[in-house]
């Protein structure tokens, strides 16, 4: 109900930076013509604009379908790697260095853009703090089954509530690693993307904070995506993306902490925020103490309850916020109805405690082993080719 922080989206300004789009693909021929069709329509000034299709080691039609669309426009300018690591940030450090412009935008393959979209995200960047800008992802699929229907509504509480009241607050929104961009000399001078770490967007975002710039969310600035139509794509999306969060906690921390650059609070967001991984292992790992100390006849019930009492609160205030965040993202939606698969998500936080912490598990071993080479799982895709309605 309190007063929403406007991003930049309504700036009139005919000197708008040049733009390069890139648009990261690995065996996309499914869903390649739809996102370079859409991107070809962007009413973005065409002498300031180019679309970079990263075709990464593909071995289907990728190929073929980006250079028929690079015969079309002279703006589409293909980058073909088959050499080298495979994964989006080798691909993203390749584009980068042919990329022309001063802004670089990042759109995943399956993704949907406005035409408009462009623009609204490249006009933040006329202040000279924002290091990097990050719009708002919708499930284009969200009626396909029961999982598009929670994730459509965990979609709603992340970015409609959580992304949102942190930029409200001015502590930390967070780069999304598709549907945003960054200012490209930023990237190349601090080094490029770490091609060992799986989540580069949350990495570039603390690496934006640490150095003195923002991250600007632009709640208006909507694209349309295809969320994941089976559980086990879905596990192994959850997990990398635990693998790749908790690889930046290990490596940010004390960054932050130090950094000259936050307010206390920023800190204390960042902070918590480098955790969220974190929690569900912690959480397996206090049920599996307990379970031992059950057993093994250790435990007292009737004389640690009222020291228990107040924890007890808070954890079942604390783990329902999700719920409530959900909740509220969905009414501002107007997705009322959908407000009835709430208690789905129960289901939801013992799959995710499980596969996120397996992922923290792997980030664990990642930093004792010192692993230089990491695997990067794509994300199956679902739709029909050629279909983008």
């Amino acid at each position: 109900m309190g007063k929403q922080k406007i991003f930049y989206g309504d700036i009139i300004d005919d000197q708008l930076p040049t733009v390069s789009v890139l648009v990261p693909m690995h065996n996309e021929e499914k869903v390649a013509s739809n996102i370079l069709s859409l991107l070809s329509k962007t009413d973005y000034p065409k002498n300031k604009y180019e679309v970079i299709p990263i075709n990464d080691h593909s071995e289907d039609k990728t190929k073929e379908i980006i250079d028929e669309f690079a015969k079309r426009y002279d703006f589409i300018k293909p980058l073909h790697r088959y050499g080298g690591k495979r994964g989006k940030p080798a691909g993203l450090n390749d584009a980068l260095k042919i990329a022309q412009g001063e802004i670089v935008l990042i759109f995943d393959a399956d993704y949907l853009p406005p035409k408009g979209i462009v623009r609204e995200l490249a006009v933040n960047f006329k202040d000279p703090l924002v290091g990097a800008v990050m719009g708002r992802v919708i499930p284009v699929n969200a009626d396909k089954n029961l999982l598009t229907k929670l994730l459509d509504l965990e979609r709603c509480g992340g970015y409609q509530v959580n992304q949102q009241s942190r930029y409200n607050l001015n502590l930390i929104p967070q780069y999304g690693g598709t549907v945003g961009g960054f200012r490209r000399d930023i990237v190349l001078e601090t080094g490029g993307f770490n091609e060992n770490v799986l989540a580069e967007d949350t990495e570039l975002t603390y690496r934006m904070y640490v150095s003195g710039y923002k991250v600007v969310y632009a709640n208006r600035a909507e694209c349309w995506e295809e969320a994941p139509e089976n559980w086990n794509v879905r596990a192994r999306q959850v997990k990398r993306w635990s693998r790749g969060h908790n690889q930046v906690m290990f490596k940010y921390f004390f960054k932050v902490l130090k950094s000259p650059h936050l307010t206390f609070f920023q800190k204390f967001d960042g902070l918590l925020l480098l955790m969220v991984y974190l929690i569900p292992f912690l959480l397996l790992l206090g049920l599996f103490d307990f379970l031992i100390l059950f057993f093994l006849g250790d435990i007292n019930f009737i004389a640690p309850v009222y020291v228990m009492l107040v924890p007890l609160l808070f954890s079942g205030f604390g783990n329902f916020a999700p719920f409530y965040e959900i909740a509220v993202g969905a009414v501002i939606d107007g997705l009322e109805k959908r407000v009835r698969l709430l208690p789905f998500l129960i289901f939801n936080f013992v799959f995710y405690s499980i596969y996120i912490s397996l992922g923290f598990w792997q980030a664990i071993l990642d930093s004792i082993k010192g692993k230089k080479e990491i695997h990067w799982d794509k994300t199956e895709r679902f739709r029909d080719k050629g279909a983008a309605d």
